[in-house]
Formats: C-alpha cells, structure tokens, sequence
C-alpha cells in the first residue's frame, strides 16, 4: 500500500520493451540505500517489485499486463518518475490509500493557471470513476477532485506539488496513470451488485 505522497523523482536510467515485457532501470536517489530485493515501490502510481538494485538506482522487470494497462510503453531514457516506496505498519497516511493497481490510463486536457496554482482537467476512461472532492491518484499523486463529469475531472495542483513532482512536466495530450480511491471502488463494487 501507498499514499500517494511522492518520496522522491527519479529518472529512468534505460527501459527496454518487448512484446514479453520491459526491463527498466530507475535512478533512486536517496531512496536507494532503503531498496532491497522484492520490495515494492511505486514508479509513476504503478506498484513495480524490485528486480535488482544498486547505491543508486533499482532495476524491475514488468509482465505486458502491466505495460498494457499503464503509460510503460511511453517511458524511454531520461523521463522522470515519481517514486514512493511502500507504506510501513505504524507510518503516517498523508494521502489516501493507493494500491499500485492502474485502474486506467486518463489524458491531460487542459492545464490552466488559477491564481498560485494550475488547474489541471483529465480525461478519465470508463475504468475510473471519481466523486467530487474525492481522491484520485494522478502518476501516484494523491489529489483532490472536482467539476467532476463521467469522462473528465479536474484537480487544483499548488506550487508545492509542480515542483516536487512531475506534474510540471505534464501538459494537454500527455497520458497519466490513474487509480481511483480504494475506498469508493470497494463502495461502488459492493451497491454495484445488489
């Protein structure tokens, strides 16, 4: 489980795609002397398992589901990645509860400033519902939603975050994981079925 609150941006050192899979290799930075062998971390809200790993970058090996189901296929040499490792029994719950799990990949259709912040409108696929001022993981950033429609929602993204994510680098017609909140999926699957 995650937060959805960004440790880290790394970079992609290589990414290698086939039709097997890929084989990508992260520059950690400071979260590298934490990494070991099977540990989970989040890479751009996907949950990826350490593979192999280094004093400053990790390497994971990803099956062609998760390429599918993800922007992977779009990542190459250089890209910067927001990175969180996994929550640890006791740690603080800054965001909301992320599982790793992309429930769909949404498109930045707008990126407006309003004020000292950008108001950033996402396509949504019909994978991902949202509620207005509900939680929605964005490239594994935990944020708020509103004007929420069934195929687009906006989020309010204040200077801190541009900055110390990779939201700032993202601007209309570029692809974005999404997960929907835990909660309300588990909420909508449940009224869902009676």
């Amino acid at each position: 489980m995650f937060t959805g609150i960004i440790q880290h941006v790394g970079q992609i050192v290589s990414a290698e795609h086939t039709p097997g899979g890929s084989r990508l290799v992260i520059a950690t930075g400071p979260l590298a002397a934490s990494l070991a062998l099977g540990d989970s971390l989040a890479c751009d809200g996907i949950c990826l398992t350490v593979a192999d790993e280094s004093s400053d970058s990790a390497t994971f090996s990803v099956s062609p589901e998760t390429v599918r189901k993800t922007t992977i296929a779009t990542w190459a040499k250089g890209r910067r990645i927001n990175l969180e490792p996994a929550l640890r029994l006791g740690d603080r719950l800054g965001g909301h509860l992320v599982s790793g799990h992309v429930d769909g990949v949404g498109e930045v259709l707008a990126r407006v400033v309003e004020g000292d912040s950008e108001r950033f409108t996402i396509r949504l696929p019909a994978t991902v519902k949202v509620v207005e001022k509900g939680s929605l993981a964005v490239d594994g950033i935990s944020l708020t939603t509103w004007d929420c429609r069934a195929d687009a929602a906006s989020i309010a993204v204040i200077p801190h975050t541009l900055a110390h994510t990779t939201l700032g680098d993202r601007q209309p017609g570029d692809p974005v994981n999404l997960e929907q909140d835990q909660i309300g999926r588990w909420v909508e699957r449940l009224l869902g079925s009676r």
